[in-house]
This record gives C-alpha cells, sequence and structure tokens, in this order.
C-alpha cells in the first residue's frame, strides 16, 4: 500500500483561485467548495455588490475571500483583474473561466451581428484572454490549474442555442489547444461540460415543457442537475488529486449525453 495522504491531494490551503461569474449558480457553489478545501478565493462578477455579498458571508463563515468586479468581456477590465490578484496576494494558482451569456434563444438566422460577437467575446475571447495573463505568473510559478466552464451544448447543440453552442464548442478545442502548448510550463487546462443544471441562467430550459419531460423520461438520473454538483468536479480539478488530467472534457450530465440529446 502507498503511503501517500489521499485526502491531502484535494487540500487547496494558500492556493489564490479566481473565479468568474461568481455571484450566483454554478460560479457561487464552485467558489464555495475552493474555500471549504483551503483557497484563498477572488470572486468576480459584472456587478461589484454582487460578489461583495458573497464574499461577505463566506467571510463570516471563517473562509478567505476577496471580491473584484469584472466584466470579462472588458479588455481593460480583464487585465486589472489579473493584475491587482497577483498584486494583493503575490501568486495565481487556479482560474475558473465561468462566467457566461447567451443573450439570444432562437435560430441562427435571427440573432443579430451584435448578439452574436457579444457571446463570442465573453464565452470564448475572456476566457482566453484571462487565461492568458493568468499564465503568465502560473508559468513563474510552474504550477497552475486552468479550468473552463464548457457544456453539452457544446457536443450536442439544443434548439434556439445555436450561438451558445458554437462557443462552447470553441471553448473545448481552447482547452485542448492550451493544454497541449502549455503542460511543458506546469499548467493543466480542463473543462467541465454540465448538462442542464438549476439556476437563473437556465431558466429559459427549464420552463420548456418538452425538454422537462424528455430528461425526466430518458436521461438516466431522470432530472436536472443543481450547482453544487458541479463544484467537486472543480475542486478535483483546481487540486493535486488530478495531477495527470490535462485536456480533458469532464462532463457532468446526469447522463443527458446518453439520451441522444432533444
Amino acid at each position: 500500500m502507498s503511503n501517500l495522504n489521499y485526502k491531502r491531494l484535494f487540500n487547496l490551503d494558500g492556493r489564490v483561485a479566481i473565479i468568474t461569474g461568481a455571484s450566483k449558480g454554478i460560479g457561487a457553489a464552485i467558489a464555495q467548495a475552493l474555500a471549504e478545501f483551503g483557497a484563498i478565493v477572488v470572486l468576480s462578477s459584472r456587478k461589484q455588490e454582487a460578489v461583495d455579498d458573497l464574499a461577505r458571508q463566506l467571510q463570516d463563515e471563517g473562509f478567505l475571500a476577496w471580491a473584484k468586479a469584472c466584466h470579462v468581456g472588458d479588455q481593460n477590465q480583464r487585465k486589472e483583474l489579473i493584475d491587482s490578484v497577483i498584486a494583493k496576494y503575490g501568486r495565481l494558482d487556479i482560474l475558473v473561466n465561468n462566467a457566461a451569456i447567451s443573450p439570444h434563444y432562437g435560430s441562427l438566422e435571427e440573432i443579430t451581428d451584435v448578439a452574436f460577437h457579444k457571446t463570442m467575446e465573453v464565452n470564448l475571447e475572456g476566457a482566453r484572454i484571462l487565461s492568458n495573463l493568468a499564465a503568465i505568473q502560473m508559468k513563474v510559478q510552474k504550477k497552475g490549474s486552468i479550468i473552463h466552464l464548457s457544456s453539452i451544448e457544446a457536443m450536442h447543440p439544443g434548439q434556439g442555442m445555436g450561438a451558445y453552442s458554437i462557443s462552447k464548442a470553441a471553448l473545448n478545442m481552447l482547452t485542448m489547444s492550451q493544454a497541449k502548448e502549455w503542460g511543458s510550463s506546469g499548467i493543466r487546462v480542463n473543462a467541465i461540460a454540465p448538462g442542464l443544471i438549476q439556476t437563473k441562467f437556465s431558466t429559459a430550459l427549464t420552463s420548456n415543457n418538452k425538454l422537462m419531460d424528455h430528461i425526466r423520461q430518458n436521461v438516466p438520473a431522470g432530472r436536472i442537475g443543481q450547482p453544487e454538483e458541479i463544484a467537486g468536479l472543480a475542486v478535483f480539478l483546481a487540486s493535486d488529486a488530478s495531477s495527470y488530467c490535462t485536456g480533458g472534457i469532464y462532463l457532468a450530465d446526469g447522463g443527458f449525453m446518453l439520451s441522444g440529446g432533444l
């Protein structure tokens, strides 16, 4: 038997983690989980007051948390986020690119150029640039974990979700390309692809009776997921427990992809 302490593989004590889109839903759940495992969590979202509230809650529970507003679609704010975290803590160990938008629900023919480009700017370009900025520090440390929040929409586009699906499919390829390029620098890059999760973001889908009936009748789990059911996978990918995992796209969909989609 190995003398390795497996529990310690998940220990994130002293590691600094940025989570974008952290004010609610999956982002907030991941922030809470990383904090519970010892990480110093930097909560980021477009509105300062939204992340201030969560930071106070975590601090009241005895965790280390800091709130820093950032619109991931804004070039200057992206750089300011990374620079301010490194200036404050002197390091950056974990980046969770969770912020995403889906401003259009309908066909690709109907989406405006503005809405399409905005989707790509936030969902893909924001993650790409933030990762590039984080990688500079992670290369100095010779270690780091970048986690992108993808979606099963990247692999099986749902009705009316074309632009979002395209952005997430590109994010999957970004994940694999970054992992290949940065592996020799000690940086691991992985993606989590959730299925339908109960959040404010997914309201348009959870109110779709046809989709919900399909899930109940055909998806192995027989239900949609909850934000906290994504957080454990994020802890694994952020920690040394996943030290041999990079370039992976990890499904957390209750078996939705096995049902053939809708």
